[in-house]
């Protein structure tokens, strides 16, 4: 953004509000289109007005700003006073790098919104500080509009894995062996003192504050091991007492305490590598970065939340590699993992999804009966959305809403004629079962596969 001069005397009086507004206007993805377009347009002919507008969406979209700010209040009778943009964004600079924090970021941003009138601020600047415009779009809707302006919002993304039953020819050659977790994958975006925990789509977790002050405590083990100037990325898995207490925390609103939440790191990237979303450096080397950083770890006084991901390197070339996998992965789903990962020791880290990175996990079947029906939504609206399972497996007793594996024709068909459904048994397939907090049991990500007492063919 360094192109552009927001002086105090180009962005005097500059009104962006009008952009967001006529965003609100109207629901249709063309017209928010076009509007950003004529944004653009008007920028290049030197609008400051638009300009402010671009770089304010800039500010509120780009995943690598945090301002660490949930709430901010509304202001009534204010009036503008002599350039107030400048100022403004010194203070999202000031949040963003956390030299303001706690009562003094809040009289920052008090002492800021008597700057400007009601529109601007309650419109443009309040939503800039909790990142949400409010005005139904999203970073790829500029971006498809801006293409590689210097308004593009940077996109956050991080290496994903793929299925390894879906790619038998590439079990082969050295792996590395790690348990997968059954967590929720966060990425620690280390910038000096600054530690922000995000999802795998960019969004902020603001309620791990454990594991953040022990990133914080121990960022040197990693920085000096990595030699990136303080700027890098973890890439980790947060795991708990139970995954359900973990999604609860995960969406909870409050800092509540997280003592029992543990960051397994399992990767390390430089933050201007992982912007570019490649890093050369050959997993092997990754590993050795964060096994010297594991040696610092274990040598700290006191508990903390973070630890290193071990593996079992292993050579898939021949029959023994294979059996030692067989047997590593029975070892980790005997022990509770969901299943295991294979990762190739010469790979990049690479922000997609590849086969540098593969997963294996067991699918369990269960047989249930049928004690229920959900209507669907949105474009399920007037047909089945979920059949509503219950019944014993293994002593345990399950409930659970079945809402995939069906077509569109099957759900039309079902949903018409679902008295004769009710009771029938039906075979369900899961990831793994869960237990509810009331002692109950669930499935996670349950997939209708076929009835059991209907003939194949056999209309229902």
């Amino acid at each position: 953004m360094d192109e552009i001069d927001f002086s105090n005397e180009r962005f005097n009086g500059v009104m962006a509000a009008g952009w967001i507004r006529d965003l609100e206007s109207s629901d249709s993805r063309i017209h928010k289109e076009k509007t950003i377009e004529k944004a653009l347009m008007a920028a290049r002919l030197g609008s400051a007005d638009a300009q402010c507008f671009l770089f304010n969406c800039y500010q509120a979209y780009n995943p690598f700003y945090t301002f660490h700010v949930r709430q901010v209040d509304e202001v009534h009778g204010h009036k503008d006073r002599p350039n107030p943009w400048p100022k403004f964004w010194a203070l999202l600079e000031s949040l963003r790098t956390r030299s303001f924090t706690g009562h003094v970021a809040r009289d920052a941003i008090a002492d800021c919104s008597q700057l400007f009138d009601d529109e601007e601020w309650n419109t443009v600047c309040r939503r800039v500080i909790i990142k949400d415009l409010r005005c139904g779009i999203s970073d790829k809707t500029i971006n498809k509009v801006v293409g590689r302006t210097e308004y593009a919002i940077p996109v956050f993304s991080c290496q994903l894995a793929q299925d390894s039953t879906d790619q038998p020819r590439k079990l082969q050659g050295i792996k590395r062996l790690e348990p997968k977790l059954d967590g929720v994958r966060v990425l620690a975006v280390v910038q000096g003192m600054n530690v922000s925990l995000m999802s795998r789509n960019g969004k902020e977790f603001e309620n791990f504050p454990d594991i953040a002050r022990d990133i914080q405590r121990f960022r040197s083990a990693f920085q000096n091991t990595l030699g990136s100037g303080g700027r890098f990325v973890l890439d980790g898995e947060v795991t708990g007492e139970s995954f359900q207490k973990l999604m609860k925390q995960a969406h909870r609103k409050s800092d509540a305490k997280t003592a029992d939440m543990v960051y397994n790191v399992f990767d390390i990237i430089p933050l201007d590598d992982f912007q570019r979303g490649y890093w050369n450096a050959q997993q092997y080397k990754r590993f050795d970065i964060l096994d010297r950083a594991k040696s610092a770890l274990e040598d700290a006084d006191g508990s903390h939340s973070l630890r290193i991901v071990s593996g079992l390197e292993v050579d898939l070339d021949g029959a023994e590699g294979h059996d030692i996998m067989q047997r590593y992965a029975e070892d980790c789903v005997a022990e509770g993992f969901e299943g295991i990962m294979i990762k190739s020791v010469d790979a990049p880290y690479v922000c997609k999804r590849s086969d540098y990175w593969m997963k294996w996990k067991p699918v369990i079947s269960v047989d249930l009966q049928i004690v229920g029906f959900e209507q669907g939504t949105g474009r399920n609206e007037n047909r089945l959305g979920a059949i509503i399972c219950e019944g014993e497996d293994n002593d345990r007793r399950i409930r659970v809403n079945v809402g995939s594996g069906f077509s569109d024709a099957v759900r039309d068909e079902y949903w018409a004629n679902r008295d004769q459904l009710l009771g029938h048994l039906v075979e369900v397939q899961a990831d793994a079962v869960t237990q509810n907090q009331d002692g109950t049991y669930s499935l996670r990500f349950p997939r209708f596969l076929r009835f059991r007492d209907f003939e194949a063919g056999e209309k229902v």
